[in-house]
């Protein structure tokens, strides 16, 4: 829902994560009877996720995140832009220090948090800044046409990441100097409510990069997304040589089709199943046809 994403890294090493979405509703929860943005920040499995109507993906699973990094803050400051009003919420330790107050009107929308890590919890409070950004690189690949700038005011530096291509952009930026045999292929589908988006290029070398997601999240182990790419990728060469390669019987095992392969296999399921709690692999059985 948003185009904009703005983070940055302050000196004190708090963090502020903006949007332009539609903002964390601020109406009163009617089972809580406490505003929807305090059940979001304080409460777990809470969030916009179960539903089953606010998202149509999302990397969340437990609502647990934002009231996690709540609880384990110093402080942290909500702000939403909605209903022409800017609202405002303070924490400490995951515990409401104000109510939530209008402090001005706006005709934007959005939700803005600042939170900074307890040093009574973390033994390292400073962020890595090169691991910020190569996250932030990722989700602007696998969200095309979404702008992120990342400001990272300890080192007076700012980027943006904005790729109108998406994946493409991210397959060039990998194989820029490397010797490439075509133009990256790229396709996508919509098939029962499951994204798929993919795409490939071969470059003259003996490695294989495949690099797959859900939802957004680098599922590093793999998955049935990777598994069934892999076996449509092998199956569909195989049957081109069998067409084009006249008398010669010819059949190419998974490991002779991946050299030199560098591939992205993104995939946007409503409710994934992760095996794991850190998300590394994808479970979701229906995938793998797909």
């Amino acid at each position: 829902f948003c185009k904009k994403i703005k983070v940055i890294l302050h000196k004190d090493n708090s963090v502020t994560i903006e949007d332009d979405g539609r903002g964390i509703p601020t109406d009163i929860h009617p089972e809580e009877n406490k505003p929807a943005v305090e059940v979001v920040m304080t409460s777990l499995h809470s969030g916009g996720k179960f539903d089953r109507k606010s998202y149509k993906v999302s990397g969340g699973l437990h609502g647990v995140g934002l009231s996690v990094v709540n609880a384990l803050s110093e402080w942290l400051i909500v702000q939403v832009k909605r209903n022409n009003k800017i609202y405002q919420m303070k924490f400490e330790k995951g515990t409401p220090v104000t109510q939530l107050e209008i402090i001005g009107d706006t005709n934007e929308t959005g939700t803005k948090i600042t939170f900074k890590p307890n040093k009574e919890t973390f033994s390292i409070i400073e962020f890595d800044p090169n691991i910020i950004e190569a996250r932030l690189k990722d989700l602007a690949y696998l969200n095309k046409s979404l702008k992120i700038t990342f400001n990272n005011e300890i080192e007076q530096k700012e980027k943006e990441f904005y790729f109108e291509k998406g994946i493409i952009s991210f397959i060039e930026d990998l194989n820029k100097n490397k010797e490439i045999l075509h133009p990256v292929i790229y396709f996508s589908s919509p098939k029962e409510k499951i994204f798929v988006e993919i795409a490939l290029q071969y470059n003259a070398e003996y490695t294989e990069r495949v690099y797959s997601f859900c939802n957004s999240i680098n599922t590093i182990e793999g998955g049935t997304h990777e598994v069934g790419f892999s076996i449509a990728l092998t199956r569909a060469i195989n049957e081109y040589a069998k067409k084009n390669n006249g008398k010669h019987e010819l059949t190419l095992a998974g490991s002779d089709v991946k050299e030199g392969l560098t591939a992205i296999v993104s995939v946007k399921v409503p409710e994934p199943q992760f095996e794991g709690q850190t998300k590394t692999k994808l479970g979701n059985s229906e995938v793998k046809g797909l």
